[in-house]
C-alpha cells in the first residue's frame, strides 16, 4: 500500500469527508482516494516498453483480425507483461542520468518500477486497441478497398487515411474532457477493472486469511489459459453449443430457432469467454442496469420481434432467406454478385444493376438496421432530456459548475493540458485530411465538402454518444445513419461511402477511446500533460504498425479475404472485414434510395427514426412525475436497443450468454457476495481476458499457424447444417432442400 508518508487526501475547507468521496458506488469501493505526486511517470523505461508494448500488441490483433474466429488481444495483456519487464529493468539498468539539448535531463534507472509508470506504458498501448475492435478501424475499408473491390490504393493514402482518423478522434476527446471526464457522473465502468489490476499487481496487502488479489489473479489467469485450450483448439462446439440441433437434426424450423451459429440461438449457449465476450465487452465490468436494459431489448428483439416478422408474416420476403445470415442475396435467394453490377470506377452500373437483381438481406440483419435506426435518434433525445441541463450548465460555466470528488481535487495539483494543444491536432488532421481528398480524388471518391460534413457529423454526436457510455459501459453506434445519409447524397459511390463511415463515424470511436483512457489517468493520478503525450505517442505508433501489418498480409497472402477463392480449412477469411464491405454494398453501392426509398423493400424501416425519437420521453416524463421512483431514469432506451445491436458478426447466443454472466455476477455476486465482489469481480475479469488471450496466441503459432487442425465431431461448433436453409417453395440452394 503507498505509505501515509507520500500520499495526500485534502479536505475541502471544514467539508464532511462523506461528501467528497465519489457518489458512484463501484468507483468509492475501488478506486484509492490518495495520491502520491513524487512518484515518478514519463521514465525511460515507460518509454522504451510503452512503444515496444504497443508495436506488439497492434501486430498481434491486425494479423488476427483476418481469421474466420478474429482474436482481439486487450491491453490487460501488455499490462501484465509489463511488470516484471518493468521490475527487471529497475533491477538491471545503471543509475546514470544523460542531459539532452543541454536543458532535458532523465535517469535510465530513477528507483523501483512504480504504478504510475505502469499505467503510462498501458495507455500507450492501448492506443492500439480501439474500443471494441482490437485494431484501427480504418484498416477495415483499407482492407475492402484492397481485397474485395481490388482497388490500386497509394500507401501514403492509406496511411493518412488511418492517422488523421485516430488524431481527429484524439481532437474530440480534448474538446470535450470538460463534460466527459470530469464530472464523478461520467465513471467508465470499463475502467474500474483496470484498476482493480494495478491494485493488485503494486499494492501490498494486509495479512488476512482472504486470499490475495495477485494470487487470485495468477490462478484464474492460469485456470483461463489452460481452459481455452478446449473451445480455442481441441473441443470447439464448447464456442457454440446448440443441443436443440441434436434433438431435431432433420427439421428446418428447430435448427434455425436453435443454432447458436446461424439462427436464433434459443437453448443454445457458449463456455467460451472470448465468445462471451467478443461483442460487448466483459459482462463482469458492466452495471447490472444496464445489462437488464440490454436484456429486456434482447428478449423483445429475438424472441418476439424476429419469430413474428419471420413465420407469422413473412416479412422482406423473408423465407426466401436464411433467418440470420450477413451474406447479401438476390430475388432468388442466392449469394449476390457485386462483380456483375460494379463499373471499372467502382460505380453502380444501373443498367446492370436492373438486369441482375434487387437487393435482399436475412430478416434479422434487416431488422438489424432498422434497430440502428431508432438508435440513433433515441441517444439525441435521451440525453437532450435527461442530461442536456448539465451539458448546458457546463457549457456556459465551465468548470466552477462541475461537482469535484475527491478524485478531481487530487488532480488539481497538477498543470492541465491547454485547449490549444488539441486544437491544433484536430485542425491539422482535418487539413491533411481535406488535403487527401485533392491529391487523390479518384481513389477515395469523397469530396471535401463530404470530409466537412462527417465532421460536423462527429461533432454533434461524440457528447450524447460518451454520455451513454461514461454510464452505461455501452456504446450505442450510428454507422448505420452516417452510411445512411451519404449514401443519400452520393448514391453509387461505395468508397466515398466507407470513408465518410471512418471520418464520421470511427473517429467517434477513437475518441470515446482516448476518454476512457483519460477517466483512467483521471482514477491513478497521472499528470495530465503525461497523459496527452502517452496517448499521442502510441496513437502515432499504432497507426503506423496498424497500417504496416495489415498491407504486408495483403500483399503477401494469395486471396486473402476471397471466400471462394480460398481452399476450405483456410483461416483468412475476414468477416468482421465481409460485414463492412457488405455495408459498402448496401449503402454506397446500391444506396438507401433503392432499399430505402419510396419503392424499396425496406422503406417501412425508415419510420424507426421516429419511433426512436419518441421513446425516450415517456421514461422521462415518468421520471419527473414520480422523482421518488429512482428506478425510472435508469430505464435507458438507446442501451436497449443496444440488446440487438451488431447482429452480424454478433450472434444471439454471443449477447445472451453475455447477459447470463453479467447478471451473475454484477446482480446476485454484488447483492450477496458485496466483500467479495469488491475485492475480486474486476481482477477476475482481467484474469479471464489474460489467460485467454495467452492461449490463443500459443495456440495459433505453435499449431494452427502449422496447419495442424485437430478433426472430429467435437472440433465443429454448432452442428446445425439446416440453419441457413430458405423455406420459400421453389428455392433450390445447394445442401438445401427445395420445397414444393
Amino acid at each position: 500500500m503507498l505509505s501515509n508518508s507520500a500520499t495526500t487526501k485534502p479536505t475541502a475547507n471544514g467539508e464532511d469527508a462523506a461528501e467528497e468521496r465519489c457518489s458512484v458506488e463501484e468507483v468509492a469501493l475501488v478506486v484509492p482516494e490518495t495520491d502520491d505526486h513524487t512518484l515518478p511517470v514519463m521514465t525511460f523505461r515507460a518509454w522504451v516498453l510503452g512503444i515496444s508494448l504497443c508495436t506488439i500488441l497492434i501486430f498481434f490483433n491486425t494479423f488476427f483480425i483476418y481469421r474466420t474466429q478474429p482474436l482481439t488481444i486487450s491491453a490487460i495483456l501488455m499490462q501484465i507483461m509489463a511488470l516484471p519487464l518493468g521490475k527487471f529493468m529497475a533491477a538491471t539498468l545503471p543509475e546514470r542520468n544523460f542531459r539532452i539539448f543541454g536543458r532535458w535531463s532523465f535517469s535510465l534507472n530513477p528507483g523501483p518500477f512504480n504504478i504510475k509508470e505502469h499505467v503510462i506504458i498501458t495507455v500507450m498501448a492501448n492506443c492500439g486497441v480501439s474500443y471494441g475492435g482490437g485494431d484501427a478501424y480504418s484498416i477495415g475499408a483499407i482492407t475492402v478497398m484492397k481485397t474485395y473491390y481490388k482497388q490500386s490504393l497509394n500507401f501514403l493514402c492509406a496511411l493518412l487515411i488511418v492517422l488523421t482518423t485516430q488524431i481527429v478522434g484524439y481532437g474530440w476527446a480534448g474538446m470535450l474532457r470538460r463534460y466527459l471526464v470530469d464530472p464523478v457522473e461520467m465513471w467508465w465502468p470499463s475502467n474500474l477493472a483496470q484498476v482493480s489490476l494495478f491494485r493488485a499487481l503494486h499494492e501490498k496487502e494486509p495479512k488476512s486469511t482472504d486470499m490475495t488479489r495477485m494470487k487470485f489473479f495468477l490462478i484464474f489467469m492460469a485456470a483461463s489459459f489452460a481452459y481455452y485450450l478446449f473451445p480455442g483448439y481441441l473441443f470447439q462446439i464448447l464456442t457454440f453449443f446448440s443441443w436443440v440441433c441434436w434433438v431435431w437434426p432433420h427439421s428446418i424450423t428447430a435448427q434455425q430457432i436453435g443454432s447458436g451459429y446461424h439462427g436464433l440461438g434459443v437453448g443454445a449457449f457458449t463456455l467460451d469467454w472470448a465468445g462471451i465476450s467478443a461483442y460487448h465487452g466483459s459482462p463482469l465490468v458492466t452495471p447490472f442496469y444496464s445489462i437488464l436494459n440490454v436484456m429486456a431489448g434482447f428478449v423483445m428483439f429475438i424472441y418476439i420481434i424476429v419469430p413474428v416478422c419471420y413465420w407469422k408474416f413473412n416479412t422482406f420476403d423473408a423465407w426466401k432467406f436464411p433467418i440470420f445470415s450477413n451474406q447479401l442475396f438476390t430475388s432468388s435467394g442466392q449469394k449476390y454478385d457485386t462483380t456483375k453490377i460494379l463499373t471499372p470506377q467502382y460505380d453502380l452500373n444501373v443498367a446492370a444493376y436492373n438486369n441482375y437483381s434487387k437487393l435482399y438481406l436475412s430478416p434479422l440483419f434487416a431488422l438489424s438496421i432498422g434497430s440502428g435506426f431508432a438508435r440513433f435518434t433515441a441517444t439525441l433525445t435521451h440525453v437532450a432530456l435527461f442530461h442536456g441541463s448539465d451539458i448546458w450548465r457546463q457549457s456556459r460555466s465551465a468548470v466552477k459548475n462541475i461537482k469535484l470528488d475527491i478524485h478531481s481535487k487530487l488532480m488539481k495539483r497538477y498543470k492541465q493540458v491547454p485547449q490549444w494543444w488539441y486544437l491544433v491536432l484536430l485542425l491539422g488532421s482535418m487539413g491533411l485530411s481535406l488535403m487527401m481528398s485533392f491529391v487523390w480524388k479518384d481513389d477515395v471518391q469523397l469530396p471535401w465538402w463530404g470530409l466537412l460534413f462527417a465532421f460536423c457529423l462527429a461533432w454533434v454526436v461524440t457528447l450524447p454518444i460518451g454520455v451513454i457510455q461514461a454510464t452505461t459501459n455501452q456504446q450505442p453506434g450510428y454507422d448505420i445513419i452516417a452510411q445512411f445519409i451519404i449514401g443519400f447524397i452520393l448514391p453509387g459511390k461505395p468508397i466515398a461511402n466507407l470513408l465518410f463511415k471512418i471520418y464520421g463515424r470511427i473517429s467517434t470511436i477513437h475518441a470515446l477511446s482516448f476518454l476512457a483512457d483519460l477517466k483512467l489517468g483521471h482514477y491513478m493520478k497521472i499528470p495530465p500533460r503525461c497523459m496527452y503525450t502517452a496517448q499521442l505517442v502510441g496513437t502515432l505508433v499504432s497507426g503506423v504498425v496498424n497500417l504496416g501489418v495489415a498491407w504486408w498480409m495483403m500483399e503477401s497472402i494469395e486471396n486473402i479475404c476471397d471466400v471462394e477463392a480460398l481452399h476450405p480449412e483456410s483461416p483468412w477469411t475476414c468477416p468482421k472485414f465481409r460485414v463492412t464491405f457488405d455495408a459498402s454494398v448496401i449503402w454506397g453501392l446500391i444506396g438507401p434510395e433503392r432499399l430505402f426509398g419510396a419503392g424499396g423493400m425496406y422503406r417501412n424501416l425508415v419510420w424507426l427514426f421516429l419511433i426512436g425519437a419518441i421513446l425516450p420521453l415517456p421514461v422521462w416524463l415518468l421520471s419527473k412525475i414520480f422523482p421518488e421512483k429512482k428506478w425510472i431514469p435508469l430505464i435507458n432506451i438507446p442501451v436497449i436497443s443496444y440488446g440487438f445491436a451488431g447482429m452480424p458478426p454478433a450472434t444471439p447466443t454471443n449477447i445472451a450468454s453475455w447477459i447470463v454472466t453479467g447478471t451473475i455476477f454484477n446482480y446476485f455476486v454484488f447483492k450477496y457476495r458485496k466483500q467479495w465482489w469488491q475485492k475480486y469481480n474486476y481482477v477476475l475479469s482481467a484474469a479471464l481476458d489474460a489467460g485467454t488471450a495467452f492461449m490463443g496466441v500459443l495456440l495459433f503459432f505453435a499449431l494452427q499457424n502449422e496447419g495442424k487442425i485437430v478433426k472430429w465431431w467435437g472440433s465443429s461448433p454448432d452442428h446445425c447444417p439446416l440453419a441457413t436453409c430458405p423455406t420459400a417453395p421453389g428455392i433450390a440452394v445447394k445442401g438445401c432442400p427445395v420445397f414444393r
